[in-house]
């Protein structure tokens, strides 16, 4: 990844933010809540651009993580940090499942994978000796206390949940520049000839959905002990799919920083302005707004501030 947008984002991420908004804790855990949907935002854009394959269905890796890391740290004693992990790994798992819906393309497979969000809430409303059933778990472990920092907070949450953003965003872009990146956009471009020559192209959808689903589990583990609590119709909602999607659709899947930027300008607008201004009505203006993009520029928001920052550079050449 180019330093020159790397070293500003990482200022702004550890050093700008924290310093103007720490004081500020209900600005704090809306950006909590927008890089909660960045997260997911970016593992569903890899999915999509690197793995070819629409999605309706990451509430399924989301809900998977965050009941893994939470009943692991609530009745196995794990530490938080490291069910964090462990929540990726059981979305991981979980994919495998799925797995069968590989064969299907367009969207039957993003039916396929919404099917399959709707089986895991079901057995985890089944679960009830492990889950809660509907009731749900309560008083999750909050993040604890490193090297003097407490991660409890909303400060501290903001650190994780950046770190877990940038690492993910980075991950993307070095699958991206791989040799299985080349791979997987050749086969885009036609995935019979790319067989015909040796890509073992399930195999790579394959793996484009466990890291994917890896990362959403990563993040649906940091929601639960954020707000230390889940319930089953909250944790395999519809909104982990949907938001998401729109965010990275929004800020442009196919760049590794739009997805999270699409969902820092949608949610924070959407919280901030569309529903201060309509209240019951405000998701009409956020619909209308990515209407408006998709129109304008298909590929997004990112692409628009590219073209805008190489004309100002030309003009002034």
């Amino acid at each position: 990844m180019n330093p020159r947008i790397l070293v500003p984002v990482l200022v702004a991420a550890y050093l700008a933010v924290p310093l103007a908004f720490q004081s500020n804790g209900y600005l704090l855990g809306l950006i909590v809540a927008a890089l909660t949907i960045a997260g997911i935002a970016v593992a569903w854009a890899l999915l999509g651009n690197l793995g070819g394959m629409v999605s309706f269905g990451h509430a399924a890796f989301f809900g998977v993580g965050s009941y893994v890391s939470a009943v692991l740290t609530m009745k196995a004693g794990v530490p938080v940090f490291a069910g964090l992990l462990m929540g990726g790994v059981g979305a991981a798992v979980a994919s495998i499942a799925t797995m069968p819906a590989l064969r299907l393309k367009g969207p039957y497979f993003a039916l396929a994978i919404l099917a399959y969000a709707h089986i895991f809430q079901i057995l985890a409303v089944q679960l009830e000796g492990v889950t809660g059933g509907a009731g749900g778990l309560l008083s999750i472990p909050r993040f604890p206390s490193v090297l003097g920092v407490d991660f409890g907070t909303k400060l501290g949450g903001y650190f994780v949940i950046v770190t877990i953003v940038i690492l993910a965003a980075l991950a993307y872009d070095a699958i991206r520049r791989s040799t299985w990146g080349l791979a997987l956009k050749a086969m885009h471009d036609s995935e019979l000839a790319t067989r015909v020559i040796g890509v073992p192209s399930t195999h790579l959808k394959a793996v484009m959905l466990v890291v994917s689903a890896f990362i959403t589990g990563v993040v649906g583990a940091f929601n639960a002990h954020f707000i230390n609590f889940l319930e089953p119709d909250y944790a395999f909602s519809g909104s982990w799919t949907v938001l998401p999607i729109a965010a990275a659709i929004f800020g442009g899947y196919r760049t590794v920083w739009g997805p999270v930027l699409g969902a820092l300008v949608i949610y924070l607008l959407d919280q901030l302005l569309f529903k201060e201004v309509l209240p019951h009505g405000h998701q009409l203006v956020l619909g209308a707004l990515m209407a408006g993009m998709v129109l304008w520029s298909p590929g997004g928001l990112v692409p628009v501030l590219v073209r805008r920052k190489g004309g100002r550079a030309h003009a002034h050449a």
